[in-house]
């Protein structure tokens, strides 16, 4: 599947579900820790709105970042991000709460949609201050929507996301590691377990080996 029907699924089943909740569900904890579902719907907001901007601003090569060395930089909150979250609740407060939040993420990905089919997967863009290919730009989105999605479900009855962006989580952190993870892992359980959402056992730190010092592999 092409990096672009990837994002298409990714982002379609995230607006269905975000469109979906329940007022009661809008203020269920996440798998973010201190994050609500309305606190995370704005952020994904924010990360689609970003996407476009991605998209429509060229840069000169050569490529600094991959889908894969992208996510380097992103590790779990440190002390103090208690800020961050509560300016995210006022943002998403103001914007009329999940329902308009919903709303304008499903204007805003589809949007999105639209650029990346306009653009190259070689051609080069530049966001957060590094250049990569669209390709790879549109991977991190996969992976950022699917991660989320779980974490949106965390404490829902609700469909988690589809095996192809699931599948794209899986590679990307194998590509962090520098090798595979274990076989008996799902991919969700390898999306948990590889951003720090869910402990490793016993048998996963053994199996692991050295490459443990390296969870979470980002967060």
């Amino acid at each position: 599947m092409t990096a672009v029907l990837l994002l298409r699924t990714a982002y379609g089943e995230l607006s269905s579900l975000l469109g979906a909740l329940t007022e009661e569900e809008t203020w269920l904890p996440t798998g973010c820790a201190g994050w609500a579902a309305v606190d995370l719907g704005f952020h994904l907001l924010s990360d689609a709105r970003r996407a476009l901007v991605a998209l429509s601003t060229p840069a000169d090569g050569p490529a600094d970042t991959d889908a894969v060395s992208y996510w380097t930089a992103w590790q779990p909150p440190a002390p103090g991000d208690e800020d961050t979250l509560w300016a995210t609740r006022i943002a998403a407060s103001v914007q009329g709460g999940l329902p308009t939040v919903a709303a304008r993420y499903a204007e805003a990905t589809a949007a999105v949609l639209v650029a990346a089919g306009r653009v190259r997967g070689a051609d080069l863009v530049r966001t957060q201050g590094r250049v990569l290919r669209v390709e790879d730009l549109l991977s991190t989105l996969v992976v950022e929507a699917a991660v989320h999605h779980l974490d949106l479900v965390r404490n829902l009855d609700r469909p988690g996301p589809g095996a192809g962006p699931l599948a794209e989580v899986r590679r990307v952190l194998a590509g962090l590691l520098g090798g595979p993870l274990p076989e008996r892992w799902d991919d969700v359980t390898a999306a948990l377990r590889g951003t720090g959402r869910q402990r490793l056992t016993p048998a996963d730190r053994l199996e692991l080996g050295p490459g443990v010092s390296r969870f979470p592999l980002f967060g």
